[in-house]
């Protein structure tokens, strides 16, 4: 199946999703990394406000590239899921309802994901020019000290992803 849905119908629309659909996602989506994810568990640890609201919230990790002259972003590619996967689980109980990233993630995380009708959605490698153009907006929230790391918020459009793992234990990875 094909969806064209907007960040903000996730929760409503992860339960119907499968692993292998393909969604072109739309709408408002936070990149974060291992040293912001490290910061941000840090954050909730000392009881501070977060860079952003985790209820809801899609998390693209990636780290983009500064922006060329008129364009919102430089290249915007995916990296491996697999190096937040100490954090992912927390974040899915916090609210989280989306992750993008790329490759094979671990099974606490599959749990999690299950357990809180959430989904993890793959970005295709390599094509992080490509990708940037389905970026119309993008500005740094938090974390600017960590450059290309730092949590930004970006406005998809037309985000082209795959369901890799869905919230009924349907797995891309897994054969």
């Amino acid at each position: 199946m094909e969806y064209t849905l907007n960040t903000n119908q996730l929760r409503e629309y992860a339960p119907l999703l499968k692993a292998g659909d393909r969604v072109i996602l739309s709408g408002r989506v936070y990149t974060s990394r291992d040293a912001a994810h490290k910061r941000i568990t840090q954050y909730i640890a000392d009881g501070k406000d977060l860079p952003y609201d985790l209820k809801d919230a899609v998390i693209y990790y990636a780290g983009p590239t500064p922006a060329p002259e008129n364009l919102a972003i430089g290249s915007c590619g995916p990296t491996t899921s697999s190096r937040m996967d100490v954090f992912a689980p927390d974040f899915l109980d916090r609210g989280v309802v989306a992750m993008i990233g790329k490759g094979e993630r671990n099974q606490a995380v599959c749990d999690a994901i299950i357990r809180n009708k959430a989904v993890y959605l793959c970005a295709i490698g390599g094509a992080g020019a490509l990708a940037s153009k389905c970026i119309t907006d993008c500005k740094v929230i938090a974390f600017d000290d960590l450059g290309c790391e730092s949590v930004k918020e970006l406005t998809f459009n037309r985000f082209p992803l795959t369901v890799a793992i869905d919230c009924n234990g349907g797995n891309i990875f897994v054969r």
